[in-house]
């Protein structure tokens, strides 16, 4: 997970912890659903909190929600999930802020990356997300390019 924000557990209560997860497994569930398996590495908690607060603006949060199967992060047990549309916003949001990332560390030569091979590789997967990120953010109404354009 990377980003900027990060859930205190500790003293977000077993209500709001229950709502985080629903949300982080939401954002998992959904790109993995528009994008495939490898997608779901992507899953960051500043993406998480565009399905927050989307969810927030709502009148209907409950039906935003599914119920999931059980996975082996949760333990293998099954739990209410965000789904919707904040959940795909979600989805386009990480995969254009990874994206932009793996940009800036190909950029900057970081580790592995310093590698032409390994540079050329990262550079394709960048595009990829890049390219399904703009796709996934069309397809719910929001223009990439800003987001784009920020991180650059």
């Amino acid at each position: 997970m990377f980003g900027m924000v990060r859930p205190c557990r500790h003293r977000l209560g077993e209500r709001f912890t229950s709502e985080w997860m629903a949300h982080l497994c939401g954002l998992c569930l959904a790109l993995r659903g528009d994008h495939g398996q490898l997608a779901r590495v992507v899953t960051n908690y500043d993406g998480l909190l565009i399905s927050v607060l989307t969810e927030a603006q709502s009148d209907r949060a409950d039906a935003l929600r599914r119920t999931a199967g059980p996975c082996p992060l949760r333990g293998m047990r099954t739990a209410s999930v965000a789904q919707g549309e904040g959940a795909r916003l979600a989805a386009a949001v990480s995969l254009v802020l990874a994206s932009a990332k793996v940009r800036d560390h190909v950029a900057d030569g970081d580790g592995l990356l310093a590698r032409r091979p390994v540079a050329l590789a990262a550079r394709r997967v960048a595009a990829g997300w890049g390219a399904a990120g703009l796709r996934s953010g069309s397809a719910v109404g929001f223009d990439t390019a800003v987001l784009v354009d920020a991180v650059d």
